[in-house]
């Protein structure tokens, strides 16, 4: 007759293997939520935002909705290195502006990064990428884009520990080609960030999204506080994250008080 140690012992083997899967799956839950804090990191990932914003000055009332696809897709370039791809597709529909013909809804210009990236970090313990960033004139509507190509420099390093993760994404375009009759395109994009991801994998995190135009001489800067939690249905993995947005400065006639974004993200870790 089994002994009540052993009898203990081999429940406590029994829970240990059952609880296994279970341990598995929150290993990588932690692992794949401290991957989306990481701009660069090597997952397959596709973020839909919603971002809702109100004018103000001579466009007091009017609102724009922003629908943005954002997939991030890593290459493996060699033993050393991966290339990741980080693409920004924006729809817009824009009401209520005083000028009629500001009132329109389409796709916006598509800027494109590529971020070549060693996959160890540095002895630090910081991660980084750079490589350059593209303008695409995809828009639809003549107000909703620039009509301009641009390239310029891009660049993220950040450092995470533990939970907590810091760091800064930035890039500049200048614009090289297009219709002559638009204004030239010279903008710089600073975008510091910093997050928490809690033992339920939630991330807290507040980041800033500011831009400087260099031929209006003006910044645009949106302080951005938002919490995503971790999730599953099925097999498909996701993340669904709101977000206040309250604009520090924008130009006179543009984004005033508070916005909202709202962001679902599909993952599909290798």
């Amino acid at each position: 007759m089994m002994k009540r140690h052993d009898l203990a012992m081999a429940l406590a083997a029994m829970a240990w293997v059952m609880a296994a899967p279970a341990l598995a799956q929150d290993d990588q839950a932690a692992e794949l939520a401290k991957k989306l804090s990481n701009p660069v990191a090597a997952l397959i990932s596709v973020p839909i935002q919603y971002n809702r914003d109100e004018y103000g000055g001579a466009n007091d009332g009017a609102k724009v909705s922003r629908v943005i696809f954002q997939p991030v897709i890593p290459f493996s370039l060699n033993n050393d290195w991966n290339l990741i791809t980080r693409t920004i597709i924006p729809l817009a529909d824009q009401k209520n502006f005083p000028m009629a013909a500001l009132n329109e809804s389409g796709l916006g210009d598509t800027t494109a990064s590529l971020f070549f990236s060693p996959k160890e970090p540095t002895a630090g313990g910081w991660i980084w990428g750079a490589g350059p960033v593209f303008l695409l004139p995809t828009a639809t509507q003549d107000v909703l884009g620039t009509k301009k190509w641009g390239i310029g420099p891009t660049f993220v390093v950040l450092k995470q520990s533990g939970p907590w993760t810091v760091g800064y994404l930035g890039s500049h375009v200048w614009s090289v080609a297009g219709d002559d009759s638009r204004n030239d395109v010279n903008v710089t994009s600073a975008q510091p960030f910093f997050s928490y991801t809690t033992p339920t994998h939630m991330t807290i995190g507040a980041y800033t999204e500011a831009t400087y135009d260099w031929k209006g001489e003006q910044w645009s800067v949106p302080l951005i506080v938002q919490a995503g939690q971790l999730f599953k249905i099925g097999p498909q993995i996701l993340q669904f994250a709101a977000a206040g947005k309250y604009w520090v400065s924008a130009p006179d006639d543009g984004p005033k008080g508070w916005g909202l974004r709202l962001q679902l993200t599909l993952l599909f870790p290798k």
